[in-house]
């Protein structure tokens, strides 16, 4: 197969995970209901947002976490897939097709295609197939595939600064992963990283490895989850008074997207201490642009924490704060008013004065 054609059977089971710390991508085995990706995409957290092409953002639950193979298991029961993956059986040559897929700097679904260009390069004490194929932060914990669209690897990392020098963790890894994980048939597994032994996190008492006595940075991770402070704390606070979905609004560690009817609104911290709420309404038409300037204009002078502006050609509707500022109370009545009158504004613009929808890609 060439590389359009396994993109557009195989994109359904390609998944995009996120947490308030990274991005990363996965792939969901069917047959064996997991999602597989890297451990450092997961971040040590027990809960990732997952999303697919059919399958809208949503949270799932990480069942196992090996650190030492770089490899975690997200469990699901949400996703069906037309034709599903399968994991390679065949041993992987020098100068094999290679299509690695997955979602660097987030754009979706990316496919870029190359060769193997040493299928058991030696890194520490693990083989990983390098290749060519230009992957980027975001494409770690995607499939690397053969040309029959069979999994081969998992894109782990590249060497920065080189040109295309990419690592897979492969296939072989894998399969003793799942045959491990099967055979201890139960959920919250953490390997080792010291006696290598898979270990059930309920047996781990302080940290600390039962096996061997080391202590496993992984689960302390896990026990204590992701625990935002500060401003950040403020904000998730906010959101979730006014009814949202915190954990699924989250786009990093200071970003925040929510989509309300037509209108989409993204709130971003920055590191001079000022936050951004813009709510993105529609663009300038082409014609009776004078009515909509004279429209918003006399609507600023009516609004209390809220501005119009535009920026190119796109109207936002915006809450601007400096971070010392912010408390529960006034920030609640903000973000309140901008989610409640975002999709009444942009209505308004589009069907009154011939303002054009924005188009977006569902994130």
């Amino acid at each position: 197969m060439n590389t359009q054609e396994i993109l557009d059977i195989y994109s359904e089971s390609i998944i995009q995970i996120e947490t308030p710390l990274a991005s990363g991508t996965g792939f969901y085995l069917e047959k064996h209901q997991l999602i597989l990706t890297n451990s450092h995409v997961v971040t040590g957290l027990k809960k990732v947002v997952i999303s697919s092409k059919d399958l809208k953002r949503c949270e799932a639950t990480v069942v196992y976490d090996d650190a030492k193979y770089d490899l975690a298991f997200i469990k699901t029961d949400a996703l069906k897939v037309k034709t599903p993956l399968l994991l390679s059986n065949e041993k992987v040559h020098d100068g094999n097709k290679v299509v690695a897929i997955g979602h660097p700097y987030g754009l979706n679904y990316t496919a870029t295609e190359g060769i193997v260009s040493k299928a058991d390069r030696l890194q520490g004490e693990l083989e990983y197939i390098q290749i060519d194929a230009a992957i980027n932060p975001g494409n770690s914990g995607g499939p690397l595939l053969n040309d029959k669209g069979e999994v081969i690897g998992v894109n782990t990392f590249i060497i920065q600064n080189s040109n295309n020098l990419g690592f897979a963790l492969p296939f072989h890894y894998i399969l003793e992963a799942l045959q491990s994980f099967k055979e201890i048939n139960e959920l919250d597994i953490i390997r080792c990283s010291s006696c290598l032994n898979l270990v059930k996190e309920l047996s781990i008492k302080d940290d600390y490895c039962p096996k061997c006595g080391v202590k496993i940075d992984v689960a302390k991770k896990r026990r204590e989850g992701y625990k935002p402070i500060g401003t950040i704390k403020t904000l998730e606070s906010i959101l979730k008074d006014l009814g949202k979905d915190v954990a699924l609004s989250r786009r990093g560690q200071r970003m925040w997207q929510i989509d309300i009817g037509s209108s989409r609104v993204e709130i971003a911290y920055y590191d001079n201490g000022i936050i951004v709420a813009d709510a993105s309404l529609c663009r300038l038409p082409h014609e009776n642009i004078e009515k909509i300037y004279h429209y918003i204009l006399e609507e600023n002078t009516k609004m209390d924490y809220l501005q119009f502006s535009i920026n190119d050609n796109a109207i936002l509707l915006s809450y601007i704060i400096v971070d010392s500022s912010l408390e529960e109370k006034n920030g609640s009545v903000a973000l309140g008013r901008l989610f409640s009158k975002a999709d009444i504004y942009d209505d308004i613009l589009i069907n009154n004065y011939g303002a054009c929808v924005i188009k977006r890609e569902d994130t």
